[in-house]
């Protein structure tokens, strides 16, 4: 069976929904999820608009995909999310569908760590989708619309120096949640998309510390999984509106039964950690992407 065709009950093939033809912005695209899943929906017939804050980077990924529009965008700064997604939008000539991508990951102790580092997550990976979704709300509220988020399994199960990341997932989760219900009257559809650990730099760089191989006794908890798949789900959402969409299947599983996944979690980390922590208190480690400067939108943290 290819990717086009799927059986049917009586073994039958048809054809699977395409995403040819759509108009599909996405955040975060220099790079990673951003970048395969601009590539592969060009590919396949879609047409994309890409922002994001890496500029050389995304000019190549635009080039890639038939020199389709892009903007330099922080998403944090919301007058220049809303300016460059109406101005990317007016060159599409519409939007079909959106893909909340862009986000960072970066380690952190919550006790004796910087907290500028969850400001700064939260800052991109919730205030971003927030300012996104604000901007794009006006394009998208139709039967044809569609916004995917890309939260990830963190929302749902909580490691040690993930809080910052797995609390900004937690809440984009929320948000796309809430979305969901406050769209249906327009037609409109909302699809939350939750990966494991990916074969990105995203998890390269943003936790594969000493301090996380410390607690761990390895750089990831389930073995790093190809991108390739989680792609396919993407573009398998954005051409079906898809509620819900997980990478690698296993995924479905944990978040069926969150609590008690989250109980082994806290068992069989039990020892090691306090060394893990003071190792990350001091360790150097950066931003999986480098963020412009902005004015500091969380007061109590500054």
């Amino acid at each position: 069976m290819n990717a086009s065709t799927a059986r049917t009950r009586r073994g039958r093939r048809r054809p699977i929904s395409r995403v040819a033809g759509k108009r599909i912005l996405i955040t975060g695209a220099a790079r990673g999820i951003g970048a395969a899943l601009a590539r592969q929906l060009h590919a396949h017939g879609a047409h994309v608009a890409l922002l994001g804050i890496e500029e050389s980077l995304l000019a190549q990924v635009a080039a890639d995909c038939g020199d389709a529009p892009w903007r330099y965008c922080d998403v944090g700064d919301p007058a220049q999310v809303q300016r460059v997604v109406n101005s990317l939008t007016a060159e599409l000539g519409g939007l079909d569908a959106v893909v909340c991508n862009a986000g960072i990951a970066r380690q952190l102790a919550l006790l004796g760590g910087d907290p500028s580092v969850l400001e700064e997550t939260l800052a991109v990976n919730v205030l971003g989708v927030y300012y996104t979704l604000r901007a794009v709300g006006p394009h998208l509220a139709h039967d044809n619309g569609y916004v995917l988020i890309i939260s990830s399994l963190a929302a749902a199960i909580h490691l040690p120096l993930a809080g910052a990341y797995s609390a900004s997932k937690a809440a984009v989760e929320a948000l796309g949640d809430t979305l969901r219900i406050e769209l249906r009257h327009t037609g409109a559809k909302v699809g939350m998309a939750y990966f494991a650990e990916l074969d990105t730099e995203m998890t390269s760089r943003g936790f594969g510390t000493e301090a996380a191989r410390s607690i761990l006794g390895r750089s990831t908890v389930s073995g790093l999984a190809p991108l390739g798949p989680a792609i396919d789900a993407c573009e398998r959402a954005l051409a079906r509106r898809s509620r819900r969409i997980v990478s690698p299947y296993w995924v479905s599983l944990v978040l069926w039964c969150r609590p008690l996944a989250q109980r082994l979690v806290d068992y069989s980390l039990r020892d090691g950690v306090a060394g893990g922590l003071e190792i990350a208190r001091t360790e150097p480690t950066a931003f999986t992407t480098e963020q412009p400067s902005r004015t500091p939108r969380m007061r109590g943290l500054a």
